[in-house]
Formats: structure tokens, sequence, C-alpha cells
């Protein structure tokens, strides 16, 4: 008879064991990963915000405006201050926050001036 010890259960999630795996992990990923995932992360939540995962957005139920606005804002606030380190993934990345925040200004009953809009005070007027 095997012991098979494993402290994962089926699930994936660590139940005991060494606690700091993951940490580890997270130390050998290189920055513009983590810099580029949370800026998908953002990105995607924004777009349900905005309702764009429904065929119709306008009806959407997880449409949220204001939360919307926030999720853009911390995007844009994350880009400006990491482009630099982006290289090859700062061109889609920056592409995706002015798509997201033109659909915000398109879903807006009163579009924001030019400038005003979600993390426009970062990247400048988006039109």
């Amino acid at each position: 008879m095997t012991d098979n010890i494993d402290d994962t259960p089926n699930d994936g999630t660590v139940s005991g064991g060494d606690q700091n795996t993951d940490v580890r992990e997270l130390a050998d990923v290189p920055s513009v990963e983590v810099i580029s995932r949370a800026a998908v992360m953002l990105m995607s939540s924004a777009a349900e915000k905005l309702g764009l995962s429904d065929a119709d957005p306008d009806s959407s139920p997880h449409r949220d405006l204001d939360e919307a606005r926030r999720v853009i804002t911390a995007l844009a606030g994350l880009v400006t201050a990491s482009i630099e380190y982006l290289g090859p993934h700062a061109g889609p990345i920056r592409e995706g926050l002015q798509a997201l925040q033109r659909a915000f200004r398109e879903a807006s009953s009163h579009p924001d001036e030019p400038g005003k809009g979600p993390g426009e005070k970062y990247t400048g007027p988006v039109y």
C-alpha cells in the first residue's frame, strides 16, 4: 500500500503544507506579466460593468456606469504609470483602454466633456 500525501484538494486549493508556495511562484513571474494580467482583469471588469458582455448592453443586468467609471480610471492610472515597462504589450492595452473610454461615453445618457471622462485625467481626452 502506498500513501499519497497531497495537500491539494481536488479543487486545486492548498489546505495545508507550505503556505509560501504561491508567494514564491509569484516572485518568479516577470513584472510585465503581472501588470498585463492586472490590466486585462480591469478591462474585463469594465466591459462587464458597461454591459458589453450582453447582446444588448443597454438592458444588461450587469450594467453599472458608476462602477465602470471607477474601474476604467484605475486602469488608466495603471497604464499611465507602467507604460514604459509594458514594451510590445503597451499598444494593445492602451487601445483597449481607449475603446472602453469611448464605450463609456456612448453608454452615458449625459456624456462627460472631453477630458472629464473616466481616466482622462491620466490619458488626456478621448473622442
